[in-house]
C-alpha cells in the first residue's frame, strides 16, 4: 500500500486556509504535515495562531492543532518536509507570483486557490469535470521552469462554477451569447457576518475583479492547447460571449447565478435537462475521493435551488440547477447555484489534486 501524499498548505489560517485544513482532515490519498503562513503567525501552534477567529463550523482537527506554523516564505523548510502544496496565501498578486513560481522551481508543485497564475499562459486552470486535458501543458511550463517535478496549477474563480459546467454540458447545442448575474455570499471575501456586520440586510452591487473573471474565465477552461507554442489558448469570444454583474448578498455559503442563454441550435427543455443529469466526466470516471457522483441535478420545483437547501448538494462538490424555461428575448433562462468555498476554492482545488495524482504529476519526493 502506497504511503499518503505529505501536503502543506500556505495561508493555512485564512478561510480558505481553514477549509483545506477539513477537508483533508482522514483523506485517502493526502496528509498534512506543514502549515505556513505570514510571518507575525510562524512559530505559533495552528490552535494558537487561529484562536477566535475558526471560521469552519466544525472543530479544528486534532492532528492539525499542534502543528507549529512556518513562515510562508521560508522555502526550502517547507519544501523539505511535503510533496506538494496548497496555496491560499493573502499577498499582492506579483508576491503570489513569485512564490508560487519560487516552490515550483524547489521541485514542490503548487496547487493554487489565488487568480495570480490564472492567465500564466503555460499554467492550467481546471474544472476537473470539464478541462483535464489542461495537464497536457504542464510538460511545457516545467521545461520553463527548468524543474523536473515542480509546477503550477489553478483552480478558476468561485464565481463561474454555477453556470460554466451547465453551459459546457449543452456544448453541442452551441450556446453563443450568455448573460449572467452572480449573488455571491460573502465566505467569497474571506468574512462571516462577524466580521463583516454592515453586510446584514444588506446587498453590495460591485465585486472588485469579479465580472472580469466571470466573463473571461469560462473562455480559458473552454480552449486547447497550442502544443508548437506551448500556451493555452482560450476560446474565442466569436464562439461564446459571456457579460456578467456580480453582487454581493447576504448569505454565508453559496453562490447563485441567474442565466440567460442563446443558442444557434433549438434544443427542448427535455433535451437541456438530459445533458446536465448525465453530465460526467473524468472524476466521475475515476472514482477520485471528493467527485460528486452526479456532478449536476436538476430540481424540478419552482422556488430551487436554494442556498438553505441545495447548497451541500454532493458533500458541495455539486452543482444545483432549476428554473429551466424558455425566454422571451433569449432562448432560456435557468438558476445555478454552487458552494463557494468547496466546490468553487478550497474543494476545487483537492479535487484539482486528487486528479492531478491519478494522472502521475504527484508523487512522493
Amino acid at each position: 500500500m502506497n504511503r499518503k501524499l505529505k501536503v502543506g498548505i500556505l495561508g493555512a489560517t485564512g478561510m480558505v486556509g481553514q477549509r483545506f485544513i477539513v477537508l483533508l482532515e482522514n483523506h485517502p490519498y493526502f496528509e498534512i504535515k506543514a502549515i505556513a503562513a505570514s510571518p507575525k503567525n510562524a512559530g505559533k501552534t495552528y490552535n494558537e495562531a487561529v484562536k477566535g477567529r475558526w471560521k469552519m463550523d466544525m472543530s479544528i482537527p486534532e492532528a492539525v492543532k499542534n502543528l507549529v506554523l512556518l513562515d510562508v516564505n521560508d522555502i526550502d523548510t517547507m519544501a523539505s518536509q511535503v510533496d506538494f502544496v496548497f496555496s491560499a496565501v493573502d499577498m499582492s498578486k506579483d508576491e503570489i507570483m513569485a512564490i508560487e513560481e519560487a516552490y515550483a522551481k524547489a521541485e514542490t508543485p503548487v496547487i493554487s486557490n489565488n487568480s495570480a497564475h490564472r492567465w500564466t499562459p503555460d499554467v492550467p486552470m481546471i474544472i476537473p469535470e470539464i478541462n483535464d486535458y489542461a495537464t497536457d501543458i504542464i510538460q511545457y511550463q516545467k521545461e520553463r521552469l527548468q524543474t523536473k517535478n515542480g509546477f503550477i496549477a489553478v483552480k478558476p474563480n468561485c464565481s463561474i462554477q454555477s453556470y460554466t459546467p451547465v453551459l459546457t454540458a449543452w456544448k453541442e447545442f452551441e450556446p453563443y451569447e450568455v448573460v449572467v448575474t452572480t449573488y455571491q455570499a460573502i465566505s467569497g471575501a474571506g468574512k462571516n457576518f462577524k466580521d463583516w456586520p454592515e453586510m446584514n440586510n444588506n446587498i453590495i452591487p460591485f465585486i472588485g475583479g469579479e465580472e472580469e473573471k466571470s466573463e473571461q474565465e469560462p473562455l480559458r477552461i473552454w480552449g486547447h492547447i497550442d502544443h508548437q507554442k506551448k500556451v493555452i489558448v482560450p476560446l474565442d469570444e466569436k464562439t461564446i460571449t459571456i457579460t456578467s454583474q456580480c453582487i454581493r448578498v447576504p448569505v454565508l455559503y453559496g453562490h447563485t447565478a441567474a442565466v440567460f442563454v442563446k443558442f444557434r441550435k433549438n434544443p427542448s427543455k427535455q433535451e437541456l435537462i438530459e445533458k446536465l443529469i448525465n453530465f460526467k466526466g473524468t472524476p466521475q470516471d475515476l472514482h477520485l475521493p471528493h467527485a460528486p457522483k452526479q456532478f449536476i441535478q436538476y430540481l424540478e420545483e419552482d422556488n430551487r435551488p436554494q442556498v438553505s437547501l441545495d447548497v451541500n448538494y454532493e458533500n458541495g462538490f455539486g452543482i444545483s440547477v432549476g428554473r429551466l424555461r424558455q425566454d422571451k428575448i433569449y432562448d432560456w433562462k435557468f438558476i445555478g447555484l454552487s458552494h463557494n468555498t468547496i466546490r468553487g476554492a478550497a474543494g476545487g482545488a483537492l479535487l484539482c489534486a486528487e486528479l492531478l495524482k491519478a494522472k502521475g504529476f504527484l508523487k512522493e519526493k
